[in-house]
């Protein structure tokens, strides 16, 4: 099964590793994202307890992280929360997020964040063929299914006779309250979505230290961008 941007949101992950389906899975795939956001120390504290069960990927905020943690980072932070979470995590935490690979295959499987040969290229459910062509050009032939993640929005789509999914969002999902994560069986992949209480929203307020948390909650977890607003901001990007 597949978690990815889960974006330190530790009661969202808490929430979804919870899950029947998550709990009894062989292998967990944390495909990026994953901890650049209100609660970072906690969330790979967590992941790295799954232990030889847990697959990693990095994302582009991770690789971001990682600059900023080591002072190399260079332009404008992407959002507000980056900084703050580079300057939380243990140097242990940096020299594991910048161990990761940006791929990894599993059977005729390749798990990335945002595309095989980029980890912050945009690429949508609704891109034409020839830009999925492009984007999956250099992907090898025994390549069947394409796992990715990096806009948020789950879906499953046919490009050329594979399969590319996209797993959604953990921690700041979407199209659709509610963490969304995929689980892949030798029957097909299910997209899938855990139901968030309010609970969630109130233990970052009480246990995140972030000073900007509250904005945070009531743009991310109290509410939640629609498919439609999310497709207009990335589409710009995909049309490249």
């Amino acid at each position: 099964m597949v978690l990815a941007d889960i974006h330190g949101v530790l009661p969202a992950l808490e929430a979804v590793l919870a899950e029947p389906d998550v709990a009894a899975a062989d292998v967990v795939v944390l495909a990026g994202d994953i901890a650049s956001g209100p609660q970072p120390v906690e969330t790979l504290d967590l992941l790295v307890g799954l232990g030889e069960r847990a697959v990693w990927v990095r994302g582009n905020a991770d690789r971001e992280l990682v600059a900023m943690a080591r002072g190399t980072y260079d332009g404008q932070p992407p959002d507000a929360v980056s900084p703050w979470a580079a300057e939380q995590l243990r140097t242990d935490q940096v020299e594991l997020l910048d161990a990761l690979p940006t791929t990894v295959t599993i059977g005729d499987t390749l798990f990335c964040h945002a595309t095989p040969r980029d980890d912050e290229e945009v690429v949508l459910v609704d891109s034409p063929i020839s830009r999925w062509a492009d984007v999956l050009s250099g992907v090898p032939e025994e390549i069947r299914t394409i796992v990715c993640w990096h806009t948020h929005m789950p879906f499953a789509r046919q490009v050329d006779r594979r399969l590319v999914v996209n797993a959604g969002s953990v921690g700041m999902p979407y199209g659709a309250p509610g963490a969304s994560w995929a689980l892949l069986t030798s029957s097909g992949v299910q997209l899938r979505r855990t139901a968030l209480d309010a609970s969630a929203a109130d233990q970052l307020a009480k246990h995140s230290t972030y000073p900007g948390i509250e904005s945070w909650l009531d743009e991310y977890l109290r509410s939640n961008y629609s498919d439609t607003e999310a497709l207009e901001a990335f589409r710009p990007r995909s049309e490249v």
